[in-house]
């Protein structure tokens, strides 16, 4: 069970996990051993077999996450690569991930965001990534996913520009796939689960899977046959198409 005064929390119910970055005094940045706790988070939630639907979001509603510890960043505690050990990591998580953007979003914090299926921001958020203005060359990976995920010319807005982005052109771009009032943020968050929890977490994960291999430009054909294979062969789609025929919701139980 996580420590109530952690900076980064998961809680597990039934199918759901939640991971809630808890630091709102510090806009949720995070430290090395933060993201360490991070990513201890996220072996737990995959090591769960019954887990379909992974929310992350954070405490407060000022800020999502302010990225790593400038604090750190300046010590020589935290690095790029330390913050991209992260990225990397929630990225190849197998079942849906939804980032609900309880406030803004600050340089790593808007990557950790890229990361997820989807992303539901709030009305007044905003995005920033001050790498430029202080030096920093944003870590390689990172670059790739702001240029596979958006595009190279909003990536250079965001990237190059330092630029900042309000909560309707995040929409427009394709960062945000929700917008909604503060307020509706919890509601419409479970909306979105509760819509995800019922399809076969095997079809999902593989298609999340070659949807991101296509993106990457990385599809290995032959592995990416067998896998749609495994799906057509599975007890999920004779489950599937038996639910239809009599009427019924579909029980899945294949991973």
């Amino acid at each position: 069970m996580s420590n109530s005064d952690d900076p980064v929390l998961l809680s597990m119910d039934g199918a759901v996990a939640r991971i809630l970055l808890n630091n709102p005094a510090k806009h949720n940045s995070l430290t090395a051993q933060g993201i360490d706790l991070f990513i201890d988070c996220l072996n737990r939630v995959e090591a769960n077999k019954n887990i379909r639907v992974l929310v992350i979001t954070g405490q407060g509603e000022k800020t999502f996450c302010a990225g790593a510890s400038l604090g750190q960043m300046s010590s020589g505690d935290m690095t790029g690569e330390k913050f991209e050990t992260l990225t990397d990591r929630l990225a190849e998580m197998p079942m849906p991930v939804v980032c609900a953007l309880n406030g803004s979003v600050y340089g790593g914090g808007s990557e950790l965001g890229l990361c997820c299926d989807y992303r539901i921001g709030v009305h007044g958020m905003r995005l920033k990534v001050p790498a430029a203005e202080i030096g920093l060359c944003y870590p390689m990976n990172g670059i790739r996913r702001y240029v596979k995920r958006l595009g190279v010319t909003t990536a250079k807005r965001i990237l190059i520009s330092s630029e900042i982005l309000e909560s309707e052109t995040l929409l427009r771009v394709g960062y945000l796939t929700h917008l909604v009032l503060q307020d509706q943020l919890e509601t419409e968050t479970m909306k979105l689960v509760e819509s995800l929890l019922p399809l076969s977490p095997l079809t999902v994960a593989t298609m999340k899977q070659l949807c991101d291999q296509m993106a990457d430009g990385n599809l290995d054909l032959a592995k990416a046959l067998i896998q749609i294979e495994r799906c057509h062969t599975s007890g999920d789609l004779k489950e599937g198409l038996l639910a239809r025929r009599e009427g019924r919701d579909p029980t899945f139980s294949s991973r």
